[in-house]
């Protein structure tokens, strides 16, 4: 399924591609026909900087700020600069509470003031309410538009509630249940509430047990929250319990894609919301300073291997199997460096259970690292005419897939407590402690038994 709209999306990128070139505008209208505005923002990012502004302009108004709400922070910025004033504040008019306090953060403060001045009292108090909390917590992920009722009414009374309203709110499973003072109380599924008796009383039939969100809660954990107790909305309320709003499944499933992609990207020194077609120098720029700290450890390493090189000019053995002691240490650690980032991001490892981890790990890295040193052993063997040299980088194998164990269950560790991302910093600082011990183990033994 993934791969067949992997390819779809591979396909309409491709023709609306060969339609911009061509400069045939109904062509491209047509092939935006349809879609939603997170596959328009998608082709949005695919596109470099000239077809994408000329795509810009032929999406129908009507999407527009929808569309602006799907792209990532970068081309949002982008296409907002090329927009006039009354434009902005037209296109966001429409938008729900949570997507307008998402893109109030990248709009000028013209457009900002303009957008505050057009809005009703309701409206204006809804948006500040949600504006007031950080964007990565449930209070900046809620949106204001929940179906409250009261507990000391009949079901009848709120089916008759619901039909003179005539609609409800997308992703609407449960109204929220409510005392006079807003005091969140229970929740009362639509299922349950088509299939009580209609003189039976909101607070006979209502669910006690399901806890409303903290507002300040991380908004990795409310999708983990929803992933849990399979939530398709869940109510959010403040520090006295009153209710605040709603969140709904479509935003938690764009958190835990944003988490995805700052695990992947963070791992390359580069951010989830960079343009991919940014211009070259502001994308030199971003990655020359990863490239340098690499190269910092790069020295680093070469320094190491240079404290032997009396050892490496009189046996050249050891300079032609080095890699291998690195490389085998680099792929053990990163595998335990990536089940303890998982770990650490999923609420999975903490101090009751660290320490059962690490000597599993190192209980893993062990028994590899004794399998590999065999087999390397015999082909070093047989390659050098040499059971000493096998010996050596058997040794040498053992002790580095075991300290990269030890590397890539305590760095997240010690990254986490001093306040740095695991994900951003850990992959280089454990090629530099696996290339090091690697080096150190494979040429001091060498040093100490060849010479």
């Amino acid at each position: 399924m993934a791969e067949t709209a992997d390819t779809s999306m591979q396909q309409r990128l491709e023709a609306l591609t060969a339609a911009l070139h061509s400069g045939a505008a109904e062509q491209v209208r047509h092939l935006l026909v349809g879609l939603h505005p997170a596959e328009i923002g998608d082709l949005l990012e695919s596109l470099p900087h000239g077809p994408r502004e000329i795509l810009w302009e032929l999406v129908d108004p009507d999407d527009l700020g929808e569309v602006l709400t799907e792209v990532n922070d970068e081309v949002r910025a982008g296409l907002i600069e090329e927009m006039e004033t009354d434009q902005l504040v037209r296109i966001t008019e429409n938008l729900d509470t949570d997507d307008l306090a998402d893109l109030l953060r990248d709009l000028p403060g013209a457009v900002i003031h303009e957008l505050l001045r057009s809005m009703d009292k309701q409206n204006r108090h809804r948006l500040e309410s949600v504006l007031s909390y950080p964007e990565d917590t449930a209070g900046g992920l809620m949106n204001i538009d929940a179906v409250m009722v009261r507990a000391n009414v009949t079901v009848d009374v709120v089916l008759r509630y619901l039909r003179l309203r005539g609609q409800i709110p997308d992703f609407t499973d449960t109204l929220i249940v409510v005392d006079r003072f807003d005091r969140y109380q229970g929740l009362l599924p639509l299922t349950t509430l088509l299939t009580s008796d209609p003189e039976a009383s909101v607070a006979d039939v209502m669910d006690r047990e399901v806890e409303g969100i903290p507002a300040t809660m991380k908004d990795v954990d409310v999708a983990r929250r929803f992933q849990d107790r399979n939530l398709i909305s869940a109510p959010v309320v403040d520090d006295n319990n009153r209710l605040l709003g709603r969140i709904t499944i479509d935003d938690v499933v764009d958190v835990i894609r944003e988490e995805a992609d700052h695990s992947l990207m963070s791992m390359a020194g580069l951010d989830e919301e960079d343009d991919i077609f940014a211009p070259v120098v502001l994308s030199a720029r971003r990655r020359a300073v990863w490239l340098g700290i690499n190269l910092a450890t790069a020295f680093l390493a070469s320094w190491v291997i240079g404290l032997f090189e009396s050892t490496l000019d009189k046996i050249v053995a050891l300079a032609v199997l080095m890699p291998i002691v690195a490389s085998m240490g680099g792929i053990a650690g990163s595998q335990t460096l990536t089940i303890m980032i998982r770990g650490l991001a999923l609420g999975q490892v903490g101090a009751s259970n660290a320490r059962s981890l690490l000597t599993k790990e190192i209980m893993v890295s062990a028994m590899n690292g004794l399998t590999w040193s065999l087999v390397v052993a015999l082909i070093a063997m047989a390659w050098f005419q040499s059971t000493a040299i096998g010996l050596i980088i058997a040794s040498a194998l053992v002790i580095n897939l075991v300290c990269a164990a030890l590397a890539g269950f305590g760095i997240p560790l010690l990254l986490r407590r001093v306040g740095v991302d695991p994900a951003l910093a850990g992959s280089v600082i454990l090629t530099t402690v696996t290339d090091i011990v690697g080096f150190i183990a494979f040429l001091g033994l060498g040093t100490l038994y060849l010479l």
